[in-house]
């Protein structure tokens, strides 16, 4: 069996590396884990997507990655960043580490940017926050942020405050104060959600010069499929808190092996596997949700909601098993 480590090149130590991350917000046997037992490595420079549905535990794997875990969370397991355990770090070393080594882009740019602060003010702190520079210098590296970030107008920009500024622009000046440190690890959580399908391509297409440009690691979150294709390097499915499928973009839009991953695809628009369904004369949707049950049950999680379910789905969970190099699936009947 290939483990994560099959993702990251021969001879290459990994950027970053989760093991058996368990999360859980309250205590007590009916407490469902929102992340059981996550597995994967990251290699330098990679873009990896994390796809799922809202509750599949995405949100609090960019949180536990970040060290912004709520206080009543409770944390087990191991995620190794550059050699670094995370997990027993101080929070004045997370300070020291956020902003400059890992990077946040979230869904809001409003969780980012103050109101009463112009846009390159709020940028320089982010440097100001991890080494000193002077007033000059500071303002000479905002403005090269903000031309990597193809904004037009970038004095006008700069002494701007937010609300002069459009939607697009906005998630543009977050990104920029993601990036302008140059950190090894980018977390992206949902950034081209509320945007138009232009703005959205016109992000990723930014995203990714960055990561060409300067190497930087890309975890990108969504619950569109149709953004990963063409964009990321490796897919990360998640359902429920746990990973049931992993490898390459390609492949795993070519070939799915988990009957959620193959619901998840029916959604892009135009793809094959849509245009067969909706020849049947209906829309693409995977049956039923998600219920607090279903997270404690001691079969397949997935099970009820399952095309491809067989009895033994309801007594027990699927381990992980590798049916190629590269790709793992967690299923009893993958591929069918």
């Amino acid at each position: 069996m290939s483990t994560p480590s099959d993702t990251v090149p021969t001879g290459a130590s990994p950027l970053l590396s989760v093991r058996g991350l368990n999360v859980t917000y309250g205590r007590g046997r009916r407490s469902a884990p929102a992340l059981c037992a996550v597995n994967f490595d990251l290699a330098p420079g990679e873009i990896v997507g994390i796809l799922g549905e809202s509750g599949s535990g995405k949100s609090t794997l960019a949180l536990s990655l970040l060290g912004l875990l709520a206080d009543k969370a409770i944390i087990e397991g191991s995620i190794v960043f550059q050699g670094q355990e995370l997990l027993e770090a101080r929070e004045s070393c997370w300070q020291s580490i956020r902003g400059a080594r890992i990077s946040s882009i979230f869904q809001d740019p409003g969780l980012a940017l103050s109101p009463v602060m112009r846009v390159g003010d709020q940028i320089a702190e982010v440097i100001r926050a991890h080494r000193p520079s002077n007033r000059k210098a500071l303002k000479q590296e905002c403005e090269a942020i903000l031309r990597e970030v193809r904004l037009p107008e970038v004095e006008r920009v700069y002494n701007a405050y937010p609300h002069q500024l459009s939607g697009g622009q906005l998630h543009r000046i977050s990104i920029a104060q993601a990036l302008v440190c140059r950190p090894e690890l980018i977390i992206a959580d949902e950034p081209t959600r509320s945007l138009d399908v232009t703005v959205q391509m016109e992000i990723l297409d930014v995203l990714r010069s960055i990561n060409r440009k300067w190497g930087s690691a890309l975890i990108f979150i969504t619950h569109n499929p149709a953004l990963l294709a063409g964009f990321a390097d490796r897919v990360i499915v998640m359902y429920a808190g746990r990973i049931v499928e992993d490898g390459p973009a390609t492949r795993v839009f070519r070939r799915p092996l988990h009957p959620y991953t193959k619901g998840l695809l029916q959604l892009i628009p135009g793809g094959s596997q849509q245009e067969n369904v909706m020849q049947r004369g209906r829309l693409p949707a995977i049956p039923g949700s998600l219920t607090d049950a279903d997270r404690l049950t001691q079969g397949c999680i997935f099970e009820p909601r399952c095309s491809a379910r067989i009895a033994l789905c309801q007594e027990e969970s699927p381990t992980e098993i590798a049916p190629e190099r590269g790709r793992r699936v967690s299923c009893f009947n993958y591929g069918d």
